[in-house]
């Protein structure tokens, strides 16, 4: 991601955030004009791997999630975060190039500050609540991101996201009256191809996400499956 967006630092260029009123199906992005431009990253396993976290999960035999016990995670796990790897380097060359570096997280406003602290605790200093750094309740109620990325591509030129959840780059995908198989099918769509590596970088979360509530069927194509003869 980082070759890409230092790459494409200068020059004309469109933004990678779905116009308002454009979809996954039907897409269409904005021209970046005279708007500075801009990379958006998620921050949860996108940025940091919330180490902590994990490990309290782990040893208590990885119950259902937890979002009281996740906000006190929120506030006080600062210090037991992992920067996930190369991402410092990554940020630092993009910023070099005079990128703008936006966090897009639905960690919830009220953990502004630690997650400013959590970032800068891997090296990765600067995230200014409301200008680099928006969070759930922001700019609009709920964990939806086309709010944020609204505003946010309003300020600056938005040309390269990314993201572990596909709702990192528009909340189309996350419509729960989709089934995982047909989620994945409008994100590979032919309207989509020459975004996914080329402005959209999705990195896979083994750890948790919408797919957590899928099943074998949703999860394992039938001619993909493989078991040894007895």
């Amino acid at each position: 991601m980082a070759e890409f967006a230092v790459a494409h630092a200068r020059g004309p260029a469109s933004s990678v955030v779905l116009a308002p009123g454009s979809t996954p199906a039907a897409p269409r992005f904005a021209e970046c004009g005279n708007r500075p431009r801009a990379v958006v990253y998620d921050i949860d396993e996108t940025v940091l791997l919330n180490t902590g976290a994990n490990y309290d999960s782990a040893v208590r035999g990885d119950p259902p999630f937890d979002s009281a016990r996740w906000a006190r995670w929120e506030q006080g796990g600062a210090a037991k975060v992992e920067a996930v790897p190369g991402v410092v380097a990554a940020i630092a060359a993009i910023r070099a190039a005079g990128l703008t570096v936006v966090f897009n997280s639905n960690r919830d406003r009220s953990a502004a500050v630690p997650t400013a602290a959590a970032l800068a605790s891997v090296g990765i200093a600067g995230a200014v609540p409301g200008e680099t750094l928006y969070l759930k309740g922001d700019v609009a109620p709920g964990s939806a991101k086309d709010p944020r990325r609204a505003a946010i591509d309003a300020r600056y030129c938005v040309i390269a996201m990314a993201g572990d959840n596909l709702g990192d780059f528009a909340d189309a995908f996350n419509d729960r009256a989709l089934t995982p198989s047909a989620r994945r099918t409008l994100a590979q769509s032919p309207t989509l191809d020459a975004l996914w590596g080329n402005g959209w970088f999705l990195i896979p979360n083994a750890l948790y996400g919408a797919w957590e509530g899928a099943g074998v069927d949703d999860l394992f194509p039938v001619d993909k499956r493989w078991s040894p003869e007895p």
